[in-house]
């Protein structure tokens, strides 16, 4: 018979903070190193490719104040995480923080949508860097046969993405090999990225005709509330910042500056860049996989579009190895936990990662970015966020009722009212989602919740 009150059993928290053993990670990681993790997870595809479309179809010019709606709504999500990330310095994410506050089952659906979204982001990802890098192939006359350029669909003479596999199995490996060493990589091609984005905008001031923002709000504000839905995606990956816990040095500190300082950088560069791509070119003319580089060769500047080309596929990477990255100790999380096999929680002894798990989160991902068309997926990402930052929100009420917790490290400010309003923002985007995507999450959810009455909820370590 079904034992209710054990669905809903609960970490300690003391016991975990003072849990140690051979599986541990290795802390090498600071704020700063924390900062261009989080602005490596969330500047790429939601710079290079969202802005356009999402211009040319709902927002127009207006695109900027979607921007702010959603990184409103990040951040305050964001100051919730900062306060459990600060209390709590362990590894898992909202998964783990639903597991201590509210209990087992909602540990998991949250831990379930959090793969989900790691998931299917990195391959939707890898699927638009795929098109950047043919493009910038054809660029250097080196074609990619047509047949391994594209998602299974025959009708179209497409059969695998064969790029898109590639570089999710490369990143895959550069992860296996150690977080310091995927960390120095990351460093190098967030500067790369930032550098491409401030050329666009050094460059392309010049060519903005204040004309183009006219009219300013075509689609009204309804419209502005839809932009923000879809751009909400862009923001994604702040939250995998709070995923690096257990190797962050001085995490009470690291964490909350990693996780607000990644989310202020990104808005300011989303921000200026829409106000001068719009500025450049018509609005309706943005309807383009590639709108960055689009508008700086309308002008001309046809070498600064290759640069801005080569800078949307290193970005593009980052996105894609901090997203491996958050899945990746999602899962041994959950598996140290006992809900998904212990051999998914096994450390290697000398570079200190989780090698199987990381391949076997990377293989599967592969596949999907590989075979799966993920172009109407970006919604189903968004959901399993917003319920992860709504469980996360309500959350942190319940944690500062718990006296286990030690003192010091980041308040929410403005307590309840900030975790409130994150809630019912992150509710009111939900809201905006279409009924398809409410479909195809219960179906995901009802998927998990069978595997965790089979499997987890027996094996669980709290039996």
């Amino acid at each position: 018979m079904l034992n209710l009150p054990n669905l809903f059993r609960k970490k300690q928290i003391g016991d975990l903070l003072g849990k140690k053993g051979g599986n541990q990670l290795k802390q090498t990681l600071g704020a700063f190193d924390l900062i261009l993790l989080g602005v490596g997870a969330i500047v790429g595809t939601g710079i290079f490719i969202l802005p356009g479309t999402v211009a040319a179809t709902h927002s127009g010019p207006a695109i900027v104040f979607s921007f702010v709606i959603a990184a409103i709504v990040c951040a305050l999500a964001g100051m919730c995480y900062s306060e459990f990330s600060s209390a709590i310095p362990l590894t898992g994410s909202a998964y783990t923080y639903g597991y201590i506050v509210f209990g087992e089952v909602v540990a998991w659906f949250v831990g379930w949508a959090l793969v989900l979204e790691y998931g299917l982001a990195s391959a939707s990802v890898a699927t638009g860097w795929s098109s950047y890098l043919i493009s910038l192939l054809e660029g250097l006359n080196i074609t990619i046969p047509h047949s391994l350029s594209g998602p299974f669909n025959p009708a179209d003479g497409t059969y695998m993405n064969l790029p898109a596999i590639l570089i999710i199995l490369a990143i895959s490996y550069l992860l296996s090999r150690g977080i310091q060493e995927s960390a120095k990589i990351n460093k190098i091609m967030v500067f790369v990225k930032v550098g491409v984005i401030l050329l666009f905008i050094i460059v392309g001031v010049f060519y903005v005709k204040p004309d183009n923002w006219q009219p300013f709000m075509p689609f009204g504000f309804n419209g502005v509330l839809a932009g923000a839905a879809l751009v909400f995606f862009a923001f994604l990956g702040f939250d995998a910042v709070s995923s690096a816990a257990e190797e962050v040095k001085n995490p009470q500190k690291n964490l909350p500056i990693g996780i607000i300082g990644s989310l202020v950088v990104c808005s300011l560069l989303y921000i200026i860049v829409s106000l001068v791509l719009t500025g450049i070119a018509p609005y309706t003319d943005l309807n383009v996989s590639n709108p960055v580089s689009f508008v700086i060769q309308l002008v001309g500047q046809d070498w600064i579009a290759g640069i801005i080309s080569l800078g949307a596929v290193t970005g593009m990477m980052t996105v894609i190895l901090v997203m491996l990255y958050g899945g990746s100790r999602l899962i041994y999380a959950i598996a140290r936990d006992g809900l998904l096999p212990k051999s998914l929680y096994k450390v290697h002894p000398k570079r200190k990662t989780p090698i199987l798990n990381t391949w076997l989160f990377g293989i599967l991902v592969a596949f999907c970015a590989g075979v799966i068309p993920l172009s109407k997926l970006a919604e189903l990402v968004n959901m399993g966020t917003l319920l992860a930052f709504m469980i996360v929100s309500i959350g942190v009420i319940n944690l500062r009722k718990n006296k286990d917790i030690p003192s010091g490290g980041f308040k929410v400010p403005f307590f309840p009212v900030l975790p409130v309003l994150s809630f019912l923002a992150c509710l009111f985007l939900i809201s905006q989602l279409s009924i398809t995507t409410w479909i195809s999450c219960g179906v995901w959810f009802v998927i998990g919740l069978i595997f965790y009455f089979i499997y987890g909820r027996t094996h669980s370590n709290l039996n």
